[in-house]
């Protein structure tokens, strides 16, 4: 495993980030895939002993499930110190509504540290962007958690650079903690963010943590074969059936160059994104050891010049998606 660190931070985060969403109890929250605890315990520690110190997940994953499980098996196969440890608030969870006022955030992340068994975060996330509440108030209530000590840094999620830009030039001017990081959805069939955001992020010193590197699947597999989980994500459909002809034509050659290399195409496509400058971890997903396994391989394979301008050249313009 390759390590560096976070931004402008001093957290040293290993290249790949484990996404948390696929533990969580299957009959609590809207994913019926999830692992439940033995499953995803087993999974946890065998990303610890490979080198993986980076973990993702979210108040609303599996109804706040996730949180849990994650919590409990760090503490049980990890020091807290070894670990850097993200989650989210926005999503609606138990009796927690949505949004980022004030009095969400501070509960949502008393809730996050009781569920997860810590006394603090590494990474406090917001998920979204909060149209119904002033942006002064949702910073002035991140820059307290992160004064009292329940989150060391603060970052965002999926919004226009207009907006992450608004956020930072608020954020300096009240002079109250800034974002670090910024996890958006990035993969080869999905790049808007290389228009405005990505070159914010670089210039700003901001981590790229990107989610659905892989396009939930879609350039891991041949095209139009389908999962369980492919079937059941509708979320996952909306972010990819506008441009399928495009970015069938971009698989296919994620495929060719997988061949080539004698490799998984899930390495080639993470090998590109680790290749991009700013993009500290891109987030996986896996329910599986030998799905693991693979992904963590991506981290030794370079690409060259060649190979990226083959799976670049296709790209069209896509509508800009996961987001409102």
């Amino acid at each position: 495993m390759e390590y560096t660190t976070l931004g402008k931070t001093h957290l040293r985060i290993s290249r790949l980030c484990l996404g948390c969403m696929t533990f969580g109890e299957p009959e609590r929250g809207r994913h019926a895939w999830t692992l439940p605890e033995e499953s995803s315990r087993d999974l946890i520690q065998y990303a610890l002993g490979r080198g993986i110190n980076f973990f993702d997940t979210a108040n609303s994953y599996s109804d706040g499930s996730s949180e849990e499980i994650v919590g409990r098996a760090l503490r049980d196969f990890a020091r807290r110190e070894d670990v850097v440890v993200a989650t989210k608030v926005y999503f609606p969870v138990g009796d927690l509504t949505e949004g980022l006022s004030r009095k969400q955030i501070m509960r949502s992340i008393d809730d996050s540290l009781k569920r997860l068994g810590m006394e603090y975060v590494d990474l406090l996330q917001i998920h979204r962007w909060d149209y119904n509440t002033p942006l002064e108030e949702t910073l002035e209530a991140l820059h307290d958690v992160v004064q009292s000590g329940k989150a060391r840094f603060i970052g965002a999620s999926s919004m226009h650079a207009w907006q992450f830009a608004k956020a930072l030039f608020t954020q300096r001017q009240h002079g109250w903690n800034e974002f670090v990081t910024m996890q958006d959805q990035y993969n080869l069939i999905q790049r808007e963010e290389e228009r405005d955001m990505l070159p914010l992020c670089y210039d700003q010193g901001i981590a790229v943590i990107p989610w659905s590197p892989l396009a939930r699947g879609r350039l891991t597999r041949p095209w139009g074969e389908t999962t369980a989980r492919s079937v059941s994500d509708e979320f996952g459909k909306s972010l990819y059936q506008s441009s399928e002809a495009n970015d069938e034509q971009i698989a296919q050659r994620v495929a060719a160059i997988a061949r080539d290399k004698e490799v998984s195409r899930a390495q080639v496509a993470l090998a590109w994104l680790l290749s991009k400058r700013g993009i500290a971890a891109p987030i996986i997903g896996s329910s599986r050891k030998e799905q693991l396994e693979d992904l963590l391989n991506a981290v030794d394979l370079k690409l060259s010049d060649e190979d990226i301008a083959e799976l670049e050249t296709p790209y069209q313009p896509h509508h800009v998606v996961g987001f409102r």
